[in-house]
């Protein structure tokens, strides 16, 4: 199969006739048809019935068209990216995946700030720890940014080292719940498992068949069948519903100024372990100028949300 094969397909979807078809190309018809007749028979369908009337597109050539139509804009895309790049400097890119922390968010809009590149491409895509994992053993990400815990790391720390990546820890803070100003456990300054029960429980939705070992909601015992479950897909829905209702999640806790809504509190969890916090790479790779910078900016921007955060608890640094 050919590029040229394909075009052929579209044109004649076009014009109606492979004659028109070919005068359109300034090929002559006898050359279209045989070229159509190979991929035919390479693919083993027929694609267009022929009739003294013309030719009509099957049903399976009416499926392989809009095969063709994507893959020739897709073509076409890649090479006006890279004829665009022959002419002038190719843009500088990076992308973070991270699990849904406000203060990768944060880093990130820093970097928008400071970045005096004059063609990039950057972008921050925020998913669950498996999608994560995926995109930068998968080449997609730079850096990822993720969580561990004491329940979880044995687990995580098995299928990092299986596809050769690496994980640098950024700091270990205390898991916390999250719930609204007004809830009716806001204003504890600690919270058990028990002080929850009853209460709604949120959760990012996850693919079936992932493991919690890969879910960023810190792990209570209590809450592996709650009785009043909520599921959502991304942090602006999460917030909304701690909002509008007393429900409640788990995790790290931590806020960033100006990117998290104030009528969300975080309360410490009693008696747990830390929430390990830290980006991964794929082992044996170097790092780029822009990641360098990158990371820094997360450890400013992760600082900043601690001390942010434990301000609101009013718990000591």
């Amino acid at each position: 199969m050919t590029f040229q094969q394909l075009e052929y397909i579209v044109e004649i979807s076009k014009c109606g006739s492979i004659n028109k078809a070919a005068q359109k190309l300034f090929l002559s018809q006898s050359g279209i048809s045989t070229a159509v007749r190979e991929l035919e028979s390479e693919l083993g369908i027929a694609l267009l019935a022929r009739s003294n009337r013309g030719v009509e597109f099957t049903p399976e050539g009416k499926e392989f068209l809009s095969y063709a139509v994507s893959l020739l804009e897709q073509k076409r895309w890649i090479e006006g990216l890279y004829g665009e790049a022959r002419n002038s400097a190719a843009p500088v890119r990076f992308l973070v995946s991270s699990q849904r922390y406000p203060f990768v968010a944060d880093a990130f809009l820093r970097l928008l700030q400071v970045s005096d590149e004059n063609r990039f491409r950057l972008g921050l895509r925020e998913t669950g720890m498996d999608g994560v994992i995926d995109d930068v053993y998968d080449h997609r990400a730079d850096i990822g940014v993720i969580c561990l815990t004491d329940l979880t790391e044995k687990i995580i720390r098995r299928l990092l080292d299986a596809r050769e990546l690496e994980f640098h820890e950024l700091a270990a803070v205390s898991p916390c719940v999250y719930l609204r100003r007004g809830h009716p456990l806001a204003d504890r300054t600690s919270l058990t498992e028990e002080d929850l029960d009853g209460y709604p429980y949120v959760a990012f939705e996850h693919d079936q068949g992932v493991a919690s070992d890969f879910f960023e909601e810190y792990p209570m015992s209590t809450l592996k069948k709650p009785g009043k479950y909520i599921s959502v897909n991304n942090r602006a829905t999460a917030i909304y519903v701690l909002w509008a209702t007393d429900a409640f999640t788990t995790g790290s806790g931590l806020l960033s100024k100006g990117l998290t809504d104030e009528d969300v509190v975080t309360i410490p969890l009693e008696g747990k372990t830390s929430v390990h916090l830290g980006w991964i790479h794929l082992r044996n790779t170097r790092i780029s100028p822009l990641t360098a910078q990158f990371i820094k900016l997360l450890e400013e921007a992760l600082a900043d949300s601690i001390t942010f955060t434990r301000q609101l608890q009013n718990t000591p640094e």
